[in-house]
């Protein structure tokens, strides 16, 4: 992990010795000499060291090589990559500051320079500082650690070796106890294995460490009633090589002739392949390949096996989604943890094993659920708690005491350290750019569900992003956010409707090991204050806080800290000096939402480093002026506040990329007027990398330039007049990367005639919120976008003529949303209508008096909302046609509607449907 600190270091002194940084510092070298003159050369220096430094971090990282000097060292070159950041951080600040003197001094009134900056000269012997420590550092290398590495006679162990052993030992079981939960998944297996099928099947079981995979392979593995005529087990190290698996093969199948082993341990490349071709020709053979890693090992190990038409089968047991695709979908077996009663059940089990039926006395059930709760369902974790547990003491107090040391036993105790080994097996699979990224979910609270788009954001502001090509940061960070999935290091709890991921999970168990990894790491601390110890690593760049009961109070160098973000909503501070430590003046992300932070003071300006601020659902009304200090902020976010106004100057901010802004006004969101966005200013359309604004109020000089904003990915206007349109519809058809519109009007009577609505065609979903001209349903971009558009939500539009069939074209719509869009009374879907559909809202449609579904129509419809309406009589005519449909939401002030619904019920038209009703 150091050297992914290291690799942060060096990517900032680059930007800053081959970038446009050195370009704009030149005048200000232009009249120095010595060392400052020297700056450039020496930032040149550091980042070469740092390279050759990180070049032997990656060089031991893949050997057994943890002692403790090695510790010691790579903890002081982490420390010193962090002094090291903190320069190149203020250096780029001051050269930004040099540049926009100009505008800066209209504001020397109420600004004041932070204090914690360096002048040019200080700087210059802070760096020339760092070139020293990083030569000593490299001297101690040389005494003390080089000759262990690199040294000819020194034997270092191998830790896959080791790996393979120890993983094997503790992950099979053959008990039939430990077997809860894993019927289906077995009966799939058996089903897969010897179905009749002729052909070479490839069967991957999946999913994240410790779900069992290994020991539901082996079970089938072991079975006596096999028909196989030979059978092989491979435990496929994380850096083992084909040759090496298919020598391994080769040797279990041939059996334990000497002769035969050790023939085949000396064959060449060439002549295993053949060979093993030759043996496992017309022969009928059951291989696993367990605990694989790499797609490309599995890929090439299936295209070597020959399909002999002989009914063999090919296992493949791994973590990494990717590995799994080798195999057909029908062949996948996808493991999830167990659910409550499962895990209960084996908990008890391995716990009272020696009581008859394993029944939890009363007293114990409180700690003993707590304990489960914790495993989270992981059937390793599980076995090897209540193992343990079945060893110790049957009381509440022992009980109570080791829920609350879960994580120190995991991490030290020998008989049960496997736990938190085979879980970090994952995390050292990890490339350099993921490893980061996953330690960042550590930091959110247990069970706490992560946005996409938030979680996108903050990797950004963190730096954790590489630029690949021509694409944007936050597609290259979502791509990140996939492999993490795919990795099963992260859980999807929900997508939208067309299948991006909007919420993830981090397995508890997992969290907390990714706890230990930070800390020891000094990437994050996390603050809780609950039971009156408060553990902060010192160095410790992050620090989330939890839990906070009284003021916080930190034990750490807070000059040091990175990353402040605050999740304990509970706090009763209102003092924005409460929240942020007054030596913190690195500070890149701050993250206070729900606080109740009513004021920002001006000191705000002093955190020249600041990328992100978050105040959502704070009380804040207004920013100061020394907002518009913050030259590096990408992303403002103040949803829900009470701000409607921005200072002025804030259109200086040129490197924000995502302005999130308004007021929450009815809650229940049933009004026109739901929310109230911030007013523009002058020149927030020379924002040029700006990607989203959420939401702002519409004037007319503001339509007409917003065009300039070429980089916007999503736009959510109001208060637009009739007056407008046509210059926003201009001015819209300028956005190519647009993939989301929001436009509501100033009121509900307001009409908007958008006829000439010219999006790009990777627009996604669309939003009309307002008294729309018939025509524009009508009109050529309904049908322009007929194969992209895939939300679509238009409300309080008024539609005299139904438009439901001008929408119909709209082929891969996944979402409709009308309210208050149409004022007919008959409303109709036609067979081949909305066929990706999957959710529907039609709310508030005061005067339709039927609905109808013809067969064939919304075929993949799993959720309707039918609220708001007043002379609906009955169930919608068709409903049973709907093959998909798991959720209905009904709402009529019709007196008949009930008896309808309870006729439809009786009847059978809603089997198997969840239906809630509310008049």
């Amino acid at each position: 992990m150091a050297e992914t600190a290291i690799l942060l270091v060096i990517k900032k002194i680059s930007i800053v010795v081959a970038g446009e940084v050195l370009h704009l510092a030149k005048p200000l070298f232009a009249k120095k000499s010595g060392l400052v003159a020297a700056l450039p050369t020496n930032m040149e220096f550091i980042k070469e060291e740092l390279e050759m430094v990180h070049a032997f971090l990656k060089k031991i990282s893949t050997r057994e090589c943890s002692d403790i000097v090695s510790e010691t060292w790579i903890t002081q070159v982490r420390r010193l990559a962090y002094d090291i950041e903190d320069i190149v951080d203020q250096f780029i600040y001051i050269v930004a500051e040099h540049q926009g003197k100009g505008f800066l001094s209209n504001f020397k009134k109420v600004i004041k320079r932070p204090q914690s900056l360096f002048s040019l000269d200080v700087m210059a012997i802070e760096v020339e500082k760092m070139k020293q420590r990083l030569r000593e550092l490299s001297s101690r290398r040389d005494r003390w650690i080089q000759a262990k590495v690199s040294g000819i006679d020194v034997e270092i162990p191998n830790y896959e070796n080791r790996q393979e052993a120890y993983q094997f030992r503790h992950c099979q079981s053959d008990n039939d106890d430990d077997f809860v939960g894993v019927d289906k998944y077995r009966e799939l297996l058996n089903k897969l294995l010897y179905s009749e099928d002729c052909s070479l099947r490839i069967i991957a079981v999946c999913g994240m460490g410790g779900l069992g995979k290994s020991s539901l392979v082996h079970n089938a593995y072991k079975s006596e009633r096999s028909p196989f005529e030979c059978r092989a087990w491979i435990s496929v190290s994380q850096s083992c090589e084909v040759d090496d698996i298919l020598r391994n093969m080769l040797k279990q199948l041939c059996g334990n002739d000497n002769k035969i082993q050790s023939k085949v341990a000396k064959m060449k490349n060439d002549k295993l392949r053949v060979e093993l071709k030759k043996f496992l020709e017309k022969k009928r053979y059951m291989i696993v390949l367990d605990d694989v890693w790499r797609g490309a090992v599995a890929l090439e190990i299936r295209n070597l096996l020959l399909n002999s038409g002989t009914r063999s089968r090919v296992v493949i047991t791994t973590r990494i989604d990717e590995v799994a695709s080798v195999a057909e979908d029908a062949c996948k077996i996808e493991l999830e943890p167990l659910n409550k009663h499962d895990a209960w059940i084996l908990f008890s089990r391995k716990v009272f094993w020696k009581i008859e039926n394993q029944v939890c006395p009363p007293e114990l059930q409180e700690w003993g659920e707590k304990i489960v709760k914790r495993c989270a369902g992981l059937p390793l974790a599980l076995v090897a708690l209540g193992s343990l547990l079945s060893l110790r003491d049957k009381s509440e107090a022992e009980w109570k005491s080791f829920y609350s040391k879960i994580t120190c036993e995991l991490h030290n105790n020998p008989d049960i350290n496997h736990v938190e080994w085979i879980l970090n097996l994952s995390y050292r699979h990890l490339p350099y750019y993921l490893q980061n990224c996953f330690l960042y979910c550590a930091m959110f609270p247990e069970g706490h569900l992560l946005k996409r788009k938030k979680l996108i954001r903050l990797w950004i502001a963190e730096g954790f992003i590489e630029q690949r090509g021509t694409i944007s940061l936050e597609e290259v960070a979502e791509s990140y956010l996939i492999e993490l999935v795919h990795r099963s290091m992260l859980q999807v709890v929900a997508r939208n409707s067309f299948g991006r991921i909007r919420r993830l999970r981090m397995h508890d168990l997992v969290r907390e090991l990714a706890i230990k990894l930070s800390e020891k790491e000094c990437f994050s601390s996390v603050y809780d204050d609950t039971s009156g110890v408060i553990k902060i690593v010192s160095d410790s760049r992050r620090m989330s806080v939890l839990r906070c009961e009284t003021a916080i109070r930190l034990t750490m160098d807070s000059s040091r800290l990175r990353t402040l973000l605050a999740f304990d909503r509970t706090m009763l501070h209102c003092s924005w000096s409460h929240y942020i430590p007054s030596k913190s003046k690195y500070l890149a992300v701050l993250d206070l939402s729900g606080l109740p932070i009513e004021t920002i003071c001006h000191s705000i300006g002093e955190l020249f480093n600041l990328k992100y601020l978050c105040l959502n659902d704070t009380n804040v009304k207004s920013l100061p002026k020394t907002i518009n200090r913050l030259q590096s902020l990408e992303t403002l976010s103040l949803e829900r506040t009470q701000l409607i106004t921005f200072p002025p100057g804030f259109a200086e901010l040129k490197k924000l990329r995502h302005v999130l802004v308004w007021k929450l006004i009815d809650t229940a969101q049933s009004s026109f007027s739901q929310s109230l966005g911030v007013r523009t200013n002058e020149g927030l359309w020379n924002l040029k990398e700006l990607q989203t604004l959420d939401e702002v109020r519409a004037n007319e000089k503001f339509i007409s330039k917003m065009g300039n904003l070429t980089q916007l990915r999503s736009l959510y206007i109001s208060d637009v007049r009739s007056k407008y349109c046509s210059q926003l519809c201009s001015s819209t058809s300028k956005m190519q990367h647009l993939v989301r519109l929001h436009v509501k009007a100033i009121n509900q009577d307001e009409i908007l005639s958008l006829e000439s609505l010219a999006l790009p065609p990777q627009l996604q979903t669309l939003e009309l919120s307002g008294r729309l001209a018939e025509a524009v349903v009508q009109s050529p971009f309904f049908s322009a976008h007929a194969n992209t558009l895939v939300r679509l939500s238009l409300c309080w539009c008024n539609f005299a003529e139904n438009p439901i069939p001008h929408i119909s074209k709209l082929s891969n719509l996944t979402s409709l949303r009308l309210r208050k869009a149409y004022t007919g009374q008959q409303i109709g879907f036609s067979a081949g209508w909305f066929p990706k559909l999957k959710g529907m809202a039609l709310v508030d449609m005061a005067y339709v008096r039927q609905i109808y579904i013809e067969e064939g129509s919304l075929i993949n419809l799993e959720y309707l909302n039918l609220n708001g309406f007043n002379e609906l009589a009955d169930v919608p005519d068709g409903i049973e046609f709907l093959p998909s449909i798991q959720k209905i939401l009904f709402s009529s002030m019709h007196p008949d509607f009930r008896v309808s619904l309870q006729e439809s019920a009786r009847m059978g038209r809603l089997k198997h449907v969840h239906v809630m009703y509310r008049q």
